[in-house]
């Protein structure tokens, strides 16, 4: 499978909507609860500084997408931090990978020096194996800093990478 990743078009909205509302309703990854329609999922992309999607080039399909966007404001303003979501027929194929690999790329071109993810949850142990053959630092845990869709909490691993 041919996998590309490239920016995204106004015509990859509805997947990409799609997509983000598969990982919220799951209710383990994402701290969002509300679930995007076409109106508020635009303009949710749109207040990105970079979307990304990974399509499948031999269908057209999108299977992955990530957002890019700073962590914080002023002196804080050269961190950033993602979110990264690939659909439930596309998962262990490896896209997550590729989607943190042009992640790391595209804010370093930005002018970010450090990508920062707040709140991985301490049970996602693919993303959390992925993060670090990256080259991503653990920085802690925060005790139940994750409610999770059932109601029970669990702990959430802050990681960076330099950029």
């Amino acid at each position: 499978m041919n996998i590309e990743i490239i920016v995204y078009e106004e015509q990859h909205l509805p997947d990409m909507i799609r997509i983000w509302n598969e990982v919220v309703e799951e209710g383990i990854a994402f701290p969002q609860e509300e679930l995007l329609n076409a109106r508020t999922g635009k303009t949710f992309f749109e207040e990105q500084t970079y979307n990304a999607v990974a399509v499948n080039a031999d269908t057209g399909d999108v299977c992955g997408l990530y957002i890019l966007h700073p962590n914080n404001i002023g002196r804080c303003g050269h961190i950033c931090n993602a979110s990264y979501a690939v659909s439930r027929e596309y998962r262990g194929l490896h896209i997550g990978e590729k989607l943190v690999s042009d992640c790391l790329i595209q804010g370093r071109r930005l002018g970010f020096t450090i990508l920062q993810f707040n709140a991985v949850v301490a049970s996602n142990i693919h993303a959390r194996h992925l993060y670090e053959r990256l080259g991503f630092i653990l920085l802690g845990t925060i005790p139940k800093g994750f409610r999770m869709k059932d109601g029970h909490y669990e702990d959430i691993c802050p990681y960076y990478h330099t950029l």
